[in-house]
């Protein structure tokens, strides 16, 4: 009897351990639960591509989680020298979150979206973006330039002191919300050939 009990027992905590096994596996490959902690010295860049989705915050040290089972993808997140670069092409976006302490500047190719989590305070930012990339950044900064390029898209907020834009005929920016104190904007964004909507879309 004793030793029926004891064989039960020890088949119930194999069965446990596989349970718990298998969950912690769904959790790695989904990327949903679980965080991977990606070791990072210093950001002052960060630099972005394909279907990536990067949130930005501020905080006392510089730290990246990433949201995916990367190392199983055809993924990049590495950090070297300050430069943050993060790229994916697979059909599954990648999900990154980037504590920063001293950011500077942001690029970001193809599809790559980069938003803030909460609000940023920087000195300043070099915001550009190319192809189809998105921003959508609440930030207080100092200094600001921001380059669109082919059809990126950019929607800020918050507060710049000296603030430079630079886009280009097919790009958009929607800076209703964005309080700026000195403004110097080059573009070859034709306004006065756009009407109705459109124009409202694509007003500077």
């Amino acid at each position: 009897m004793k030793t029926r009990i004891v064989s039960l027992i020890t088949l119930l905590i194999i069965v446990l351990s596989i349970s718990v096994s298998n969950a912690a596996t769904r959790d790695n490959n989904n990327g949903t639960q679980t965080a991977v902690i990606v070791a990072a010295n210093s950001i002052n860049k960060i630099e972005a591509s394909g279907n990536v989705e990067v949130y930005v915050t501020n905080g006392d040290r510089a730290q990246v989680k990433v949201y995916n089972n990367y190392y199983a993808k055809n993924a990049l997140v590495q950090e070297k020298d300050g430069v943050l670069r993060i790229a994916s092409y697979t059909a599954d976006k990648l999900v990154v979150l980037v504590t920063v302490t001293d950011l500077h500047a942001i690029t970001a190719n193809d599809n790559a979206t980069i938003k803030s989590y909460g609000k940023l305070s920087l000195i300043e930012l070099n915001l550009v973006l190319k192809n189809k990339a998105s921003a959508q950044l609440n930030f207080d900064a100092l200094n600001a330039s921001v380059t669109l390029n082919n059809r990126a898209s950019a929607e800020l907020s918050g507060s710049v002191f000296n603030y430079e834009l630079a886009g280009s005929r097919l790009s958009t920016i929607n800076k209703t919300n964005l309080t700026v104190v000195n403004a110097s904007e080059k573009n070859t964004i034709k306004i006065a050939a756009i009407r109705g909507a459109e124009e409202k879309t694509v007003s500077l």
